[in-house]
């Protein structure tokens, strides 16, 4: 056994050095986005760079709070993904159980035909769905924003849902319909409860991709009183001639904050949804 352990040092030492060097990697534009937010834009240019702070101040995070149209972009953010999130898993949840429980013709095509629509690369669908959105009216509203960026995670929560739901017995369901109960009740006393794990998944993948998305609000939305933080970060603090990078920085750090909590919270969820729902048919 010794013997077994000495002779897997060296290779559990380069696999260690690896996987060190990896998360350099991976970790190193985080590091480097919040020690900026704690520069002035005259070090910031400064070369060679301070890796490390030299002088650090915090009135890039007093002067941010203060500005009313960050405030008001970070709110629409919160309202956009909080509804994508609340409509993606309730359509996921309807959908999921027709294609987990039900039989009928073209199941199977039509399950990976709701998939395939992730194919569709975003700009494709942007001419179109401006010009029905000015039809019906819903340019430059939230409820349009969260209609749209529901499309683009829904897809992908329908097969986590419908993995999650295979993994419940049908005889629950048959004894509660011996019980009396309806087929909503069953649905949402009995099986919601039992794959809460996916649900939380399935809400924190709709939440990210709604809270990151650029796309579609900065061509949905042009009042800026409606923007959310992606456009109204380019818009605010990108300019033709200049980049004020400690404000955007500063923005960046305060606007991972949301992603960073729910991860933390609800990551082994997230995981186990990925792992077991997503890759199920």
């Amino acid at each position: 056994m010794r013997r077994n352990v000495k002779k897997n040092i060296p290779q559990i030492i380069v696999i260690t050095v690896l996987l060190a060097a990896f998360l350099t990697y991976l970790l190193f534009p985080v590091y480097w986005m919040l020690i900026t937010s704690f520069k002035t834009n005259s070090v910031i240019f400064r070369l060679p760079p301070e890796w490390i702070p030299q002088s650090p101040v915090v009135s890039n995070y007093r002067n941010l709070f203060g500005q009313q149209y960050f405030v008001t972009y970070y709110k629409n953010s919160l309202i956009v993904a909080a509804g994508t999130t609340v409509l993606a898993m309730f359509a996921a949840m309807l959908a999921g159980y027709a294609f987990s429980r039900f039989k009928f013709r073209f199941k199977n095509a039509m399950l990976h035909a709701v998939m395939s629509t992730q194919m569709f690369p975003v700009v494709s669908l942007l001419i179109s769905l401006y010009t029905m959105y000015k039809g019906y009216g819903l340019l430059n509203t939230h409820l349009g924003l969260i209609l749209a960026t529901t499309t683009v995670s829904l897809p992908f929560c329908i097969w986590m849902v419908k993995g999650f739901f295979d993994d419940i017995p049908i005889a629950l369901e048959e004894a509660a319909t011996i019980d009396g109960c309806s087929r909503f009740g069953i649905l949402f006393k009995i099986i919601f409860p039992l794959a809460k794990p996916g649900f939380l998944a399935v809400g924190m993948y709709s939440f990210l991709r709604s809270w990151d998305d650029f796309l579609y609000a900065l061509t949905l939305i042009t009042k800026d009183a409606l923007r959310t933080l992606p456009p109204g970060i380019s818009i605010r603090y990108l300019g033709e001639f200049s980049y004020d990078w400690a404000n955007i920085m500063t923005v960046s750090v305060v606007a991972t904050l949301p992603i960073l909590i729910l991860f933390l919270f609800l990551q082994k969820y997230m995981l186990s949804g990925l792992t077991s729902g997503a890759v199920k048919g």
